[in-house]
């Protein structure tokens, strides 16, 4: 599918409300399913990931009803059911493979997780290493990604595991695993990763003994919890009011986790009006509303590479976003992004070099200079973001650009792109180029 996107006319206006944040939806099914009891669960993103993770629980033994616009799930009480043909497909959800090798290596059966041609490129050993320290019997390919195929074992240990890596997808299977080690497990990271985990398990019933530590044999208790919404969803827009002048627009009710909130502190360092409104809390996570106004023209940066941790799945958009700005902004430390859904410092660089944009690609970042965009086709590779971000620049271009794969927006944000066109964006997707 191509995402054909012309350049604004006039500036973007109004307000919405983005779709659930997805890494807490992941976590909210899977503890959840794991719970003992039944949890009422509002605000899920419903999108391709989601439902994947969705539908894993369910062949793990947890019912699930749907009833006014909310999800009811019956847990397992931590006693999970081999499923079908012991194969789990998760799609292109790297975060529910991981979440669930975790669990699954604690498990009294044999399952094999596997994905899409994405998921299934993409390396696993940064959580093979500690299953296996715990005991577990996990194999994955012999280029160290899935299929992962994990056996059951004869009990798995507790570890204190020095992650060499700040990873919210590493630390929270190493904490999931050790719900069935014998023993106190404790993840130390080099730097604080995405807290969600660590947020959530209290609020289900898991009390912690110290930070990022959990107790073998503790169980889940059902929980009614309200996800809030995205801010990984919601920067694309605010990012298009950035660029777009005359732009006035309020995202409402977004997850304001500090973890989480790289890229607005990003987009202020380049001269964005940004106020957080309406604080408050939900789901366990700090939430607000943000406004943006345009005000003047972006100024370039330096990334601070202490940031790129906190704003991982918005380096894409910062890459676009970086084109509009005057001067040349400088992202270095972002290496993980060369093994995400696509090797997104690639794709970037290649698409906006055919948009006309001078840059110099590195090994963990890249130059980029600020200048007039031009239209044209670009290919997204698959990569939601990718696609996402391309479409966003495509508001400030000489002429219209368009997007190949836009399909997998789906993966993330399925309502992209009437969100934006309810603020004025003119976007419209088919079939040909």
């Amino acid at each position: 599918m191509i995402l054909r996107v012309e350049p604004a006319v006039s500036g973007l206006r109004g307000e919405f409300t983005p779709p659930g944040d997805k890494s807490i939806s992941h976590r909210a099914l899977i503890f959840s399913s794991l719970a003992e009891g039944q949890s009422e669960l509002s605000g899920l993103l419903e999108s391709e990931d989601t439902l994947a993770t969705l539908r894993a629980c369910e062949q793990l033994g947890a019912r699930v009803n749907r009833s006014g616009g909310k999800i009811y799930i019956d847990g397992t009480s931590g006693v999970l059911r081999p499923p079908a043909d012991r194969l789990l497909e998760m799609g292109n959800s790297g975060t529910a493979m991981r979440l669930l090798a975790g669990v699954l290596s604690g498990q009294g059966f044999d399952c094999t997780l596997s994905g899409d041609h994405s998921l299934n490129s993409r390396p696993m050993g940064r959580i093979v290493k500690p299953l296996r320290l715990m005991g577990a019997n996990i194999k994955p390919t012999e280029n160290g990604t899935a299929p992962l195929t994990i056996k059951a074992c004869g009990g798995l240990q507790a570890i204190e595991y020095h992650s060499p890596v700040a990873s919210a997808q590493i630390k929270s299977c190493v904490l999931l695993a050790g719900l069935y080690a014998s023993g106190v497990t404790r993840v130390v990271e080099p730097r604080l990763s995405r807290d969600h985990t660590e947020r959530m398990l209290p609020a289900f019933g898991v009390e912690m003994p110290a930070a990022c530590s959990v107790t073998g044999g503790a169980r889940l208790k059902s929980n009614d919890f309200s996800v809030p919404a995205d801010v990984s969803s919601a920067v694309f827009a605010l990012a298009a009011a950035a660029m777009v002048p005359d732009s006035d627009i309020t995202v409402r009710k977004v997850g304001l986790n500090p973890t989480r909130t790289g890229f607005l502190r990003c987009l202020e360092a380049m001269g964005a009006d940004i106020s957080i409104l309406n604080q408050s809390e939900q789901g366990a996570e700090p939430v607000g509303d943000i406004r943006l106004v345009y005000r003047q023209g972006l100024k370039a940066i330096d990334v601070p590479e202490s940031l790129v941790p906190d704003m991982i799945d918005e380096m894409p958009l910062l890459m676009a976003l970086a084109v509009t700005a005057e001067g040349t902004t400088r992202i270095r430390g972002a290496a993980e992004l060369r093994v995400k859904e696509s090797d997104r410092l690639a794709v970037m660089a290649t698409g906006l070099q055919l948009l006309g944009i001078s840059l110099k690609e590195y090994p963990d970042g890249i130059d980029i200079e600020g200048g007039a965009v031009s239209g044209g086709l670009v290919d997204s590779a698959g990569d939601h973001r990718c696609a996402m971000s391309f479409a966003v620049l495509g508001l400030r271009a000489s002429d219209r650009v368009r997007i190949r794969d836009a399909e997998f927006i789906a993966t993330s944000y399925p309502s992209f792109r009437d969100d934006l066109g309810r603020l004025g964006a003119p976007m419209q997707t088919g079939e040909q180029a």
